[in-house]
């Protein structure tokens, strides 16, 4: 199976390390790029094939759209003539529906949107991934195993696609604020920073670790560490009482509403 990736940011490069460390023969990889130095940069890190966007499509079978929102428009009208008959067509650009994508390329090709994060470079990834009207069950396999090699990979109606933004897409970057702010406690506190640095992201791997590996509910896992009149409760108390709970919702819900803002329309 022959890929044309699209874009060769930190997405793009790190979705073509993936397949390449799968198992993928590079000879059957291709990356494009705006800047054609950096394409052939990355093609090069990575034993791949560089060309232009019009030849990288024209002998895919899988075509991953892994620029930003604003430069989709012009990377379909560059592509649409090239695009292979029953090509599917990966998109992981925010705010960019499937809808938007179809009317655009040739009539009938099969498109998946997805939504994946930035932990995908340690291949701790989460994807949402939503099929579009042409897409069959396999090329939806095809997608999901494309994905899977930088993570995990869930499969919902697109029009939830906005809340996988505001969660898992935009959540990386929430969990670095938090971490930021334990460190900088650990500082204030008078530990040396790099003491701070390891306790606090050790301690978040170990929750996330028990969460997954318990699958117990994270409110019973947190009253687990509450004890009565302990430390645990009188920290819980402070944030509540800064409203922190009611203000990563709001958060959220702002992520979200901005995602569907920059959803540019089908039309």
């Amino acid at each position: 199976m022959s890929i044309a990736v699209l874009g060769a940011g930190v997405m793009g490069s790190t979705l073509l390390a993936a397949l390449v460390r799968s198992g993928h023969d590079p000879g059957d990889l291709v990356v494009s790029d705006r800047s054609s130095g950096r394409a052939e940069q990355v093609a090069a890190e990575h034993g791949t094939r560089a060309a232009a966007s019009t030849a990288a499509v024209e002998t895919a079978d899988v075509v991953v759209l892994a620029v930003k929102p604003q430069d989709m428009a012009a990377l379909i009208e560059e592509i649409h003539d090239h695009v292979r008959p029953h090509a599917l067509v990966v998109s992981i650009a925010a705010a960019i529906s499937t809808d938007y994508l179809e009317r655009r390329l040739p009539e009938g090709t099969s498109v998946v949107r997805a939504m994946p994060n930035t932990p995908a470079l340690v291949d701790q990834g989460m994807s949402g991934m939503s099929p579009g009207r042409h897409c069959t069950p396999e090329q939806l396999d095809q997608a999901r195993a494309l994905l899977e090699s930088v993570g995990r990979v869930i499969v919902l109606d697109e029009s939830h696609q906005d809340a996988v933004t505001a969660i898992s897409g935009s959540g990386p970057a929430y969990i670095f604020y938090v971490v930021e702010a334990m460190i900088e406690a650990g500082v204030l506190l008078g530990l040396p920073r790099d003491t701070a640095t390891e306790l606090v992201v050790q301690t978040l791997y170990g929750a996330a670790t028990m969460i997954r590996e318990t699958g117990t509910h994270p409110t019973v896992l947190r009253e687990q560490v509450s004890s009565p009149g302990g430390t645990s409760v009188a920290a819980l108390r402070a944030l509540e009482d800064h409203k922190v709970r009611a203000a990563f919702l709001t958060a959220m819900e702002a992520a979200a509403r901005r995602s569907r803002e920059l959803s540019p329309p089908a039309g």
